[in-house]
């Protein structure tokens, strides 16, 4: 069964996964005034910003969705802001890119190193490529759901638990500078302040969490959230403001290709 994605609950916490596209784009060098394309685009709401940020630019958002692009389908605004359904794995520009931007995708892509190196490849003299991925497979959320799902009480088949699917910022520096790219890479560690109930089990039901869901039948998907959920509220604790704190730890690259 395939996970399709759920807009309205990603978009839950637009605020917090606005935030590292924005400092990504920040550090693009390039000042583009042909195609700017937003690779895994979802609805849309940051790709649509790059129009101020680039004023000269045309955008393409390209996403594997429906859902999400039938979200993102009210900022469509051809020829400056565009969209395209496709898998970001097997896509290919039909010109040069000054800048291709991949935020929060790669991690769903297997072998994504080599699709980085095919498309940094199609990039326009002076264009770049700038990517974000989540360093925080070590975290509690993640080694907490893997090890539900390995004492087996789950029939998962192999493939939606992720054990480290992310480089670290060395790999990516080293793949960058071996393509002659001028590579800019660094990583942060955002606390996130999430309130309500189960915050951090919300924020996982969006991502994470989604393809296991979709992977088991009602009664043992709701039996896996519901351990899940359980654990997840011994490690993350709300203070006693309600508060509860998500460390986030995210990776950035940006390879800019010499005019």
């Amino acid at each position: 069964m395939t996970a399709e994605w759920d807009p309205e609950r990603y978009l839950g916490f637009a605020e917090q996964r606005e935030r590292p596209f924005l400092e990504l784009v920040a550090r693009v060098p390039t000042d583009p005034a042909g195609l700017v394309v937003d690779l895994g685009c979802g609805p849309a709401t940051t790709t649509a910003k790059l129009l101020a940020r680039w004023p000269r630019a045309r955008v393409l958002g390209v996403d594997s969705s429906p859902a999400m692009l039938a979200r993102a389908a009210r900022l469509a605004h051809p020829p400056r802001l565009s969209l395209l359904l496709a898998d970001v794995t097997t896509w290919e520009p039909d010109e040069a890119p000054d800048v291709i931007l991949a935020n929060a995708v790669w991690q769903w892509v297997p072998g994504h190193a080599e699709v980085i190196e095919r498309l940094a490849g199609r990039l326009a003299p002076g264009g770049s490529i700038a990517f974000q991925v989540p360093g925080n497979f070590d975290a509690p959320s993640h080694v907490l759901l893997r090890t539900l799902v390995a004492d087996g009480r789950w029939a998962l088949p192999p493939g939606p638990v992720r054990e480290a699917p992310v480089l670290q910022p060395a790999g990516y520096l080293e793949r960058l500078a071996r393509l002659g790219l001028d590579a800019d890479v660094w990583e942060t560690t955002y606390l996130h302040v999430l309130r309500g109930e189960d915050p951090v089990l919300e924020w996982v039901r969006g991502t994470a969490l989604r393809p296991l869901l979709a992977a088991l039948d009602p009664d043992d998907a709701a039996s896996l959230e519901a351990a899940y959920g359980e654990a997840l509220r011994e490690a993350y604790p709300p203070d006693g403001d309600g508060r509860t704190i998500l460390p986030f730890r995210r990776i950035f690259a940006v390879g800019h290709r010499p005019a």
